[in-house]
C-alpha cells in the first residue's frame, strides 16, 4: 500500500477518492474540482480494480479477467483502455501520478486511495464524456461504417472485416432475409503476434503484421478468418475453431526475428511451424511468403488468383508502413487535433511511397471527418477533397476493397447512395468477409429511407466482426426506430450506449424514441446528455452533415426533437 493510502471498508461501489479525483463507479464519473469526465464501464471496472490492490502490481491478466469476464479480449483491448484512464486522470505514462507500467508484469495504482467525503460527492460537477474537450463534436461518432472501421482497429490497424465469415457471399449484395448460412471451409483464428522485447515499436510492428495476415486471409472464399481476439463472440455464434495461428515478433537493431506456427485447435498438434531472421527491411517479403506457406498447409481450396492476391502487399517502404500505423492510431482519438495529426502522418507516409493506396484512402477519411465534424470552414469544400484524394487511391489501386469502401463512405457523406452501394459491391467481391462492407451497406439503407433492408447486413457484419457491435446496435436502433419498433429500437440503441456512452447519434435516437412514445421524463434525460455531448445542439444543424436522404425520416426526427427544444 503507498503512502497516504487508506485501507478500505466498504464495497468499491461506494465512491472514492483517488489522488486529486472523485471516482463515482455507479456513475462511470471522475470529477476534480470543477471538472468532471464520464468513463466507458469497462475504464471504471479496470480503475477500480487497482483502487482495490492500492500499491500493488496487478498482471494484465487479472485486469482482462476483471474487465472482461467470460470473454477472450486481446491485450490491446487493456492498453486502449488505460491510455484512456490516464487521459481522464491527466497522467503521463512516462512520469505517473497515478497508474505506473511495470515492464512485462503489468500496471499499478501509485495515488493515494481512499473512501471520498459524501459533501465531496454532492458538490461534483456535472460531467462530460472523456472525449469531449470544450468545442468537440460528435459527428464522426454518427457514421456506423466509418467508425466500425476505426473501432475495429482499437485492437489494431485493421481495415478488413477478416472476422469469422459467415457466409460466401455472392457477386451482389445479399437481399434483407436472404443472408446464407454458414458455408463449408475451416476456420482459422489468427492470434495476436507477441512483441518479446515490449519496445512501443516492437508492439506497432506486431500489431500491423497481425492485421496484415488477418486481412490478407480473409481474400480466400474457402476460408473463415476469425481475430482469436474476439474468440468469446465468435464461439456465442456457434463457431468451432478448426486451426490456430500463432506468432512472436523481435526487432533488434536492423534485424527482425520472426517465429510463426499453426495448430490444430482441436488436438493441439502444430502441424506447420517456421522461424524468419532477416533484415528489417525484409518484413514485405516474409509477409508475401506468409500467407501462402499457411494456406498450402490449409485444406482449403485456392485459386491462383486469390494466392496472388494474397501475397500484394500495399507499400515495400517499411517507413511508409510505420507512418500509416500511426496515424491509423491517431484517427481513434476522435478529435479533431489528433484527425490534424494523421493526416499530417498520412501524408508523410505517401511522401515516401506515392503509390500507397491505402494511405491515400486513409488521408480521405480525415477530410470526411471534417466535414461530417463540421471542423472545416468553410465545410463543404471538405467533402470534395475527400472524394478527390479517395478516387486517387482507387485509380492506384482498384484492387483492394479499402480504397472502394472509402469511396463509398464518401459518397454516402455526398448523398450519392447509388453510387455508394456500387462500390460496396465491388468491395465484397474483392472480400467475401468484409465486415465493414455490409454495415455501411445496413446504414446506407436506413439513410435512404430503407430501414427494413439495413437487418440483414447488419447482422451479417455482426457475425463477420463481433468487435465493432456498438456501431452496429446502433445501426439496428436506427432501423427499428424508423420502423416503428419501440422495443427493439429502445433495446439496440441501449445496447449501443453501453459500449460507448460519448456515442452522440444514439442518445439522439433514444430522446426522439422517448418522445415518439411519451415517455418524456427519460427523454429530458436523454436531451442532457445531448447537451453534456454537444452544448449547442440543434437538430437542424446536425442534419447538414448527416446523410440522410429520406425527407419523412428526417421530418420524424425532427419533429420529436423539437419537443426537446432541439
Amino acid at each position: 500500500m503507498t503512502a497516504g493510502t487508506e485501507a478500505l471498508s466498504a464495497p468499491l461501489a461506494k465512491s472514492l477518492q483517488i489522488g486529486d479525483w472523485i471516482v463515482e463507479p455507479e456513475l462511470n464519473r471522475l470529477s476534480c474540482g470543477d471538472e468532471a469526465v464520464r468513463i466507458e464501464p469497462k475504464a471504471m471496472a479496470v480503475l477500480v480494480h487497482l483502487a482495490d490492490r492500492p500499491g500493488e502490481v496487478v498482471s494484465r491478466s487479472a485486469l482482462l479477467s476483471a474487465a472482461w469476464p467470460d470473454v477472450i479480449v486481446g491485450d490491446d483491448s487493456l492498453t486502449q483502455v488505460v491510455i484512456k484512464l490516464r487521459k481522464a486522470l491527466r497522467d503521463a505514462a512516462d512520469e505517473p501520478a497515478y497508474i505506473q507500467t511495470v515492464s512485462k508484469r503489468g500496471y499499478r495504482l501509485i495515488a493515494a486511495v481512499r473512501l471520498a467525503e459524501e459533501s465531496q460527492v454532492r458538490s461534483a460537477p456535472a460531467a462530460r464524456p472523456l472525449d469531449a474537450p470544450k468545442g468537440w463534436r460528435t459527428g464522426w461518432l454518427a457514421g456506423a461504417g466509418f467508425v466500425a472501421v476505426l473501432l475495429a482497429a482499437t485492437a489494431g490497424i485493421r481495415w478488413v472485416g477478416g472476422g469469422p465469415a459467415d457466409e460466401i457471399a455472392p457477386a451482389g449484395v445479399q437481399a434483407p432475409g436472404q443472408v446464407p448460412e454458414r458455408a463449408d471451409g475451416p476456420v482459422v483464428a489468427i492470434s495476436a503476434f507477441e512483441a518479446l522485447s515490449g519496445d512501443q515499436q516492437e508492439e506497432l510492428l506486431a500489431q500491423g503484421i497481425t492485421e496484415d495476415l488477418l486481412t490478407d486471409l480473409s481474400k480466400v472464399s474457402g476460408l473463415w478468418i476469425v481475430d482469436a481476439r474476439t474468440l468469446g463472440e465468435a464461439r456465442g455464434q456457434g463457431l468451432q475453431i478448426d486451426y490456430q495461428v500463432a506468432g512472436s515478433v523481435q526487432r533488434t537493431d536492423q534485424r527482425l526475428r520472426m517465429h510463426v506456427h499453426l495448430t490444430d485447435a482441436r488436438t493441439g498438434r502444430v502441424l506447420w511451424s517456421e522461424r524468419f531472421e532477416r533484415e528489417t527491411s525484409d518484413l514485405f517479403a516474409i509477409q508475401e511468403e506468409l500467407g501462402p506457406r499457411i494456406l498450402r498447409v490449409l485444406p482449403a481450396k485456392v485459386t491462383e488468383s486469390e494466392m496472388r492476391r494474397v501475397a500484394q502487399r500495399h507499400t515495400r517502404s517499411l517507413v511508409a508502413y510505420e507512418m500509416f500505423q500511426r496515424g491509423q492510431r491517431a484517427l481513434l482519438a476522435r478529435q479533431k487535433g489528433e484527425n490534424d495529426h494523421a493526416r499530417a502522418l498520412f501524408r508523410q507516409a505517401i511522401g515516401v511511397d506515392p503509390a500507397f493506396a491505402r494511405a491515400l484512402a486513409a488521408l480521405a477519411l480525415t477530410y470526411a471527418a471534417d466535414y461530417r465534424n463540421q471542423w472545416a470552414t468553410p465545410v463543404a469544400p471538405a467533402l470534395d477533397r475527400a472524394l478527390e484524394i479517395a478516387n486517387t487511391a482507387n485509380h492506384i489501386n482498384p484492387d483492394i476493397p479499402e480504397t472502394h469502401w472509402v469511396l463509398a463512405f464518401v459518397r454516402m457523406e455526398r448523398r450519392e447512395h447509388d453510387r455508394a452501394m456500387r462500390h460496396l459491391e465491388t468491395a465484397i467481391r474483392l472480400t467475401p468477409s468484409y465486415a465493414d462492407a455490409y454495415g455501411l451497406i445496413g446504414s446506407i439503407q436506413t439513410y435512404r429511407g430503407h430501414p427494413a433492408d439495413t437487418l440483414g447486413n447488419v447482422r451479417t457484419a455482426m457475425r463477420l466482426d463481433p468487435r465493432s457491435s456498438n456501431l452496429h446496435f446502433m445501426n439496428l436502433g436506427r432501423a427499428y426506430f424508423f420502423l416503428g419498433d419501440v422495443e427493439q429500437a429502445r433495446a439496440n440503441l441501449e445496447q449501443a450506449l453501453a459500449r460507448n456512452q460519448a456515442n452522440l447519434e444514439a442518445h439522439v435516437y433514444l430522446a426522439a424514441l422517448h418522445v415518439t412514445g411519451g415517455n418524456m421524463d427519460a427523454a429530458a434525460w436523454e436531451a442532457e446528455e445531448i447537451r453534456s455531448l454537444r452544448p449547442a445542439f440543434s437538430t437542424r444543424d446536425w442534419l447538414r452533415t448527416y446523410p440522410m436522404t429520406d425527407a419523412l425520416q428526417k421530418e420524424k426526427l425532427v419533429k420529436a426533437l423539437g419537443e426537446l427544444g432541439f
